[in-house]
């Protein structure tokens, strides 16, 4: 098959494990997708690898110092990718006028900006940052559809419901019951749930299931990813709350569910790998191979379902609790989180007080009336530094 036009990819966090995968996929058809640009932190040494690979126009560094030692390197080599630096920079390669695609993979708030200057553009955006919704939840949708741009889920569970759900979603509402996202339960599933208070950042990092970057893994252990997922179904699909469930499925074959009025429950299934979602997304409404590998029905396990744990999990409760309070309160969780698990993958805070911290937060700060973007970031940045005061009177 032949195409009028390959896709130009600009892949946000290109060193992280879902931007590597969204590299891998690309790579594997050179026929379709082009990488436009690229972006990350300070890995400056993978990030020269991407670039001598996929000749990127526009490489982008979050500081002064890691875009110089990324230019110098690019230069050494013969590369002729331009090294641009900080947020704005972001906005642009997300936002400029040849980019057909972008891969949203940014961990964490830092990554909102450039996803709403995308969604402004009316690209095609690959949402793999759970933190543009649900820190930005209605204002972020609002940009979507102003914009016209095609919004596309990369987590698996929201992939998974995505492809699960009819084409035309001015018909969800009536036809869908509700939506059953799965949860692996993580490493901690049946661990003691007195022991908990001395796991140690290594032990909460090593999924049984996914491989994925030390945030993401640590609020799979506590299932705070889980909780963010929820917030960020609700925006997505545009579903009441209530009509919103979990479940533990620690095989994490079946992605996430979708179950209609007659009770009819339409599942996606897969091994365990971002390939799938990232493939779906980048050539949707069509299909390309991913890579991963194909289930066998033949020698697979028995799959089982339970109830999440509530005593276990704590977390998880506080997705219906704050899209039952006021606009921007799912901000307020997103930051205490995130200064949370930093704060115990630094061992300053126990993984236990990961809870505490994000309860106590939402407690003490709440979110004044949103009239837009800037609101939130305010909000966000309030809600860290009673975070971070709290993590640092909480220091083990």
């Amino acid at each position: 098959m032949t195409f009028k036009k390959k896709l130009a990819v600009t892949v946000l966090g290109s060193t992280g494990s879902v931007g590597v995968n969204t590299l891998e996929v690309i790579a594997a058809h050179p026929e379709r997708f082009d990488v436009f640009a690229l972006s990350a932190a300070t890995q400056t040494e993978l990030m020269l690898a991407q670039c001598a690979r996929f000749k990127p126009r526009y490489a982008v560094m979050a500081s002064v110092q890691h875009a110089r030692a990324l230019s110098e390197k690019l230069k050494a080599n013969g590369l002729a990718t331009d090294v641009l630096q900080g947020s704005d920079a972001l906005e642009i390669i997300a936002a400029h006028e040849e980019v057909d695609a972008v891969m949203a993979a940014i961990v964490g708030a830092a990554g909102l900006a450039s996803c709403m200057a995308a969604a402004k553009a009316g690209k095609r955006l690959l949402l793999a940052n759970k933190e543009a919704l649900v820190v930005g939840g209605e204002v972020f949708m609002q940009a979507v559809r102003a914009g016209g741009a095609q919004l596309l889920p990369i987590d698996s569970e929201h992939s998974a419901i995505f492809q699960s759900l009819p084409e035309d979603p001015s018909t969800w509402a009536e036809r869908v019951e509700k939506i059953i996202l799965t949860a692996s339960g993580g490493p901690f599933l049946t661990r003691d749930v007195a022991t908990l208070r001395s796991v140690t950042p290594d032990e909460a990092c090593a999924h049984p299931n996914w491989v994925m970057g030390r945030k993401i893994s640590v609020d799979s252990a506590t299932m705070m990813n889980k909780a963010l997922e929820v917030i960020e179904a609700k925006f997505l699909f545009g579903l009441e709350p209530s009509k919103i469930e979990v479940v533990i499925h620690p095989q994490s074959i079946v992605h996430s569910m979708v179950q209609y009025m007659d009770t009819s429950v339409v599942a996606q299934l897969g091994t365990p790998d971002m390939r799938v979602p990232i493939a779906y997304g980048l050539a949707w409404p069509g299909r390309v191979v991913s890579g991963a590998k194909a289930l066998d029905f033949k020698a697979m396990g028995n799959m089982s379902f339970e109830a999440p744990d509530h005593d276990r999990f704590p977390g998880l409760q506080l997705a219906w609790d704050v899209l039952a309070a006021s606009v921007g309160t799912p901000a307020v969780l997103n930051a205490a989180n995130e200064v949370a698990v930093a704060a115990f993958l630094d061992k300053k805070i126990r993984f236990d007080q990961i809870h505490a911290l994000n309860r106590a937060t939402l407690d003490a700060v709440a979110a004044p009336p949103v009239g837009g973007i800037e609101d939130l970031l305010e909000l966000d940045a309030k809600a860290r530094a009673f975070a971070h005061r709290l993590a640092h009177s909480m220091a083990c």
